[in-house]
């Protein structure tokens, strides 16, 4: 069974975003669970990967923490009842100055989510539609 790493002299220092930290610590406010009843429920069910209430506490408060990997955000996930990408998005801004590119619309971000359950002969597809509509400018490939 994987457990979250507690502590590690090397780890990086946390960048200066928070947007990670304060979407797990406010969406545990907002369920309303402490630090124990939150670990409790940080568990990957597929692989008991877990996420320790101190690693928690220590990320909530901006004290360095190691980035969490796959499977630590597949336990927040159960905890925080978050998809996947909005913990993803959050944890790459934070931790890799990672930023998303959205749409105004909004449209953007749901389109790529949704072609991954496409197969490669479809999102050939759609790119050949969508290159029949707005071609690639020069800038672009």
């Amino acid at each position: 069974m994987n457990v979250m790493i507690e502590n590690r002299p090397d780890a990086e220092a946390a960048s200066e975003t928070t947007e990670f930290a304060d979407l797990i610590r406010e969406r545990r406010a907002a369920l309303g669970l402490s630090l124990s009843a939150f670990e409790k429920l940080a568990v990957d069910p597929k692989t008991g990967t877990r996420v320790k209430s101190g690693w928690v506490y220590r990320l909530e408060t901006g004290e360095p923490v190691i980035p969490p990997r796959l499977p630590q955000l597949k336990a927040l996930r159960e905890a925080t009842g978050l998809p996947l990408y909005q913990l993803q998005d959050a944890a790459g801004a934070q931790f890799f100055g990672i930023e998303r590119v959205w749409a105004e619309s909004g449209e953007a971000s749901a389109l790529v989510r949704r072609t991954a359950r496409l197969t490669e002969d479809q999102r050939e597809q759609l790119l050949r539609l969508i290159d029949a509509f707005a071609p690639p400018g020069e800038d672009e490939c």
